[in-house]
């Protein structure tokens, strides 16, 4: 089953000595946060994130994706993406590093040129893993190190610091040009899967009141992608566990309640953007899945 974790629900997961308290703006704009890597001993199942990480690996283990996955068994830079389920199998022997997670508001709340899911390393079919030499190690730890050192500063910009660290550990890991090799799955179900969560996720996010979505039912993918409906749900269902209908309704649910938290559209303007006829069909559809109906849900997210 192909989980998404919030910025949330991995804090309630990893609590770690260095842990900031929760905040999903705690820079200002955006999230940022960095930390250092520990034994790591469960295998978990695919996940998407709706947040970005990037993991210096030092330690031994796999980096698993929809259809393919590769070996890690030196020094990595490791790029995870919301577009991209994945996730990691340790190996034997200790795990150390670096790790730090962000947020699209925050890298491109600045001077960042393009859509940060454009950039290669973070790409849908890309390479996300920059193997390093011992210079290149040396360099990007120390640059990660600073990065740690900051977050506890009390410099008045030190966000605008922390992010021109970012974009170095981005640049430099573009610069080393990654060659990966990966163990592909030949699994068509894996590869149609792989192209319909890409697909979903693209039509994401609402940005404006005139925007809508453009693809909202299981046929309406099929067609783009060219195969039968049948094929396409027989497939997803097989590699993730859930129907394709299922996952348009998660992340149009996710969608929701960003809007819901983020805005100040009315009811009637996030449905049409969500695709439905009328705001009643929007009202039960979020209170089958939440319990609670769109206005309950802002008014909830506000006393908060």
């Amino acid at each position: 089953m192909l989980i998404t974790e919030t910025l949330e629900e991995f804090y309630q997961r990893y609590p770690v000595p260095n842990q900031k308290v929760f905040a999903e703006n705690n820079t200002g704009q955006g999230h940022f946060n960095v930390f250092l890597r520990m034994a790591c001993d469960n295998r978990w199942s695919f996940s998407r994130r709706d947040f970005y990480k990037i993991a210096l690996v030092i330690g031994n283990g796999k980096m698993h994706y929809a259809d393919k996955w590769v070996t890690i068994d030196r020094p990595a830079l490791v790029f995870s993406s919301p577009s991209v389920p994945s996730f990691w199998e340790p190996g034997p022997g200790p795990q150390t590093g670096w790790f730090c997670l962000f947020t699209q508001a925050f890298i491109e709340s600045h001077e960042y040129k393009g859509a940060l899911q454009d950039f290669p390393l973070f790409q849908v079919g890309g390479s996300h893993i920059v193997f390093l030499n011992e210079a290149q190690l040396a360099f990007l730890s120390a640059t990660l190190g600073k990065m740690m050192e900051e977050m506890d500063s009390d410099y008045v910009y030190k966000y605008d610091l922390l992010r021109n660290y970012l974009y170095i550990l981005m640049h430099e890991a573009l610069k080393i040009a990654p060659v990966t090799t990966y163990e592909t799955n030949t699994s068509a179900a894996a590869r149609i899967t792989t192209l319909f969560l890409e697909l979903l996720e693209r039509q994401f996010p609402i940005d404006s009141p005139e925007q809508f979505l453009k693809l909202k039912t299981a046929n309406n993918y099929a067609q783009s992608l060219a195969v039968h409906t049948n094929h396409l749900n027989r497939s997803i269902k097989e590699i993730t566990g859930k129907t394709t209908t299922q996952h348009i309704s998660e992340r149009v649910l996710i969608e929701a309640y960003a809007l819901l938290k983020h805005t100040d559209w009315s009811i009637a303007q996030i449905a049409n953007g969500l695709g439905f006829e009328e705001p009643a069909y929007f009202a039960n559809f979020f209170k089958k899945y939440t319990g609670l109906s769109p206005v309950m849900s802002r008014l909830a997210s506000v006393q908060k």
